[in-house]
């Protein structure tokens, strides 16, 4: 997420996580659960008509994440616990770590069956911030989250999509395409600035699931 300044991004992040908070009542399952499969209803950006894509790995003992990589998007990033500030909103990574990645704990354990979601701001008042190139993933991307528990959950991505602020639908955003697999959500602000409201005018959201696993190298 991002701003010109640290109060436009707490209403950036405010907006967003109010359709999280909206979406985990009525689903009553908590972050990363739904009845069933859901869709974006913007077109995916740069899904290959009849692209082939791995097949999904069965769920894992969960574990916390500690770093996530994009190896063609040129990311590697500590990734911290965030929690929902007194407000209500999520807890986003400080300012001062702009190129840390936030995983919304208190929701779904990656290797868990469900969505669990990842955020980070796109840049700061001077500078990019961790998922600046988010919105060039594309179907077939790598992400790799290396895991307490010393191993290496893959995702592969099938899905980015770009959210209107004005239309952003939760359930399509966060509810899992498949239930019973494990899955992500990578959550940036998209679309322009802008500066009579202060905040950005979309939401990406760019999908995966888990396709592979590993041992973590040892320096990991």
């Amino acid at each position: 997420m991002a701003a010109a300044s640290r109060p436009v991004t707490g209403v950036a992040w405010a907006v967003l996580v109010l359709g999280l908070w909206l979406w985990n009542r009525e689903a009553g399952e908590g972050p990363g659960r739904s009845s069933g499969p859901v869709t974006g209803d913007i077109a995916a950006v740069g899904r290959p008509y009849g692209a082939e894509l791995p097949p999904a790995h069965a769920p894992i003992a969960p574990a916390e994440p500690r770093r996530l990589e994009i190896p063609s998007l040129g990311i590697a990033a500590p990734v911290v616990p965030r929690g929902l500030d007194a407000a209500g909103a999520i807890d986003p990574p400080p300012y001062e770590t702009p190129g840390t990645v936030g995983w919304f704990a208190p929701g779904t354990r990656p290797g868990a069956a469900g969505a669990a979601l990842f955020v980070g701001h796109v840049d700061t008042e001077t500078r990019p911030a961790v998922f600046y190139g988010l919105s060039a993933a594309r179907p077939g991307a790598k992400v790799r989250l290396t895991r307490t528990d010393g191993t290496v959950a893959e995702f592969t991505v099938d899905d980015v999509q770009v959210f209107p602020r004005d239309r952003f639908d939760p359930a399509k955003a966060y509810g899992p395409r498949d239930p019973d697999r494990p899955e992500l959500r990578l959550i940036t602000c998209g679309g322009t600035f802008d500066r009579a409201t202060g905040t950005y005018t979309a939401n990406v959201v760019v999908s995966g699931y888990l396709t592979a696993t590993e041992k973590a190298p040892a320096d990991d």
